[in-house]
């Protein structure tokens, strides 16, 4: 999709006087997890199906069964990878409910076993060559997160909910992100990813205490959820149009909405350290109160 070009001295630049927004550089920004490691392990399957053609009925039955099963071993290790990207992302997370990169291993061995069988019926070629690809898959893509991270001491019904509420406001950022891109301007595509890191930080804090949840109710839902059609109705107004009021007006409104979730990422923080204060107080009376003394240094 062509993008109209933004500059300052574009049309619809920001003139000398406008203020600029803060920078946040390149926080946020991650590498895409699914790379030309397993991007590749698509093309096996094309081979395999393309080379079966000639096979006869047998021949072909078994390359198709095993380009098949490769196909489905390659989607499985795309989604694994993804889940694995969003677990080592988070201070608190879960294990993947289901082990895909591991299901992805055992799909490439068996993928593998059958197209070995289509090309040397037998026992022995097909095991060799299916316990081979299994295990190179397991040593380039490694395993699946086998245990909870962070999750010492936390509700997990209350984590649940937390979850849930991440989920739909991830839901709400992907709308928005989706939505702008439409308006062809590049400075508020930009500028929409620059909210997305700031609300992203708010979403890590939730996770990180769960407890934090009824306050910050409102913004994972209800702004959000508004964020997003102000977005979507902006982008088509201004992709008709370039209506320089709609833009102001949209700028003005994330502007307003990143000092709210900063404001209240900054509160939440604040909060846990004044538990964090309680609790090391009540820790000290009781050490005292066993006879041991603690010198309260001044920082």
């Amino acid at each position: 999709m062509a993008q109209r070009y933004g500059g300052k001295y574009s049309p619809d630049g920001a003139s000398d006087s406008a203020p600029t927004p803060p920078s946040k550089g390149f926080k946020g920004a991650t590498v895409n997890p699914v790379g030309a490691r397993s991007n590749i392990l698509f093309i096996p399957p094309i081979v395999l199906a393309a080379t079966s053609l000639n096979e006869g009925a047998i021949g072909l039955g078994l390359g198709l069964l095993g380009a098949g099963v490769l196909l489905l071993g390659a989607w499985l290790l795309r989604s694994g990878l993804t889940a694995e990207a969003e677990y080592n992302a988070r201070k608190v997370a879960r294990r993947p409910a289901f082990p895909r990169k591991a299901a992805s291993g055992v799909l490439t061995g068996l993928g593998v076993a059958i197209a070995a069988y289509a090309n040397e019926p037998g026992l022995i070629a097909p095991v060799i060559f299916g316990t081979a690809a299994a295990a190179l898959h397991f040593g380039a893509f490694g395993f699946d997160p086998m245990r909870d991270k962070g999750m010492e001491g936390i509700d997990t019904f209350q984590q649940d909910r937390v979850a849930r509420a991440v989920d739909e406001a991830e839901g709400y950022l992907n709308a928005m992100r989706d939505a702008i891109k439409r308006s062809g301007n590049r400075r508020m595509i930009a500028r929409v990813e620059q909210f997305q890191v700031t609300a992203k930080d708010l979403f890590r804090t939730v996770e990180e205490d769960p407890r934090d949840l009824t306050g910050a109710k409102k913004y994972l839902s209800v702004y959000l959820m508004g964020a997003r059609d102000a977005t979507i109705k902006f982008a088509d107004v201004y992709a008709k149009t370039n209506d320089r009021k709609a833009l102001t007006d949209y700028e003005a409104l994330l502007d307003d909405l990143e000092t709210n979730f900063s404001a209240r990422t900054r509160k939440m923080l604040l909060d846990d350290r004044s538990d964090l204060t309680v609790e090391i107080d009540v820790l000290r009376d009781r050490l005292q109160q066993e006879g041991v003394r603690i010198e309260r240094t001044s920082q």
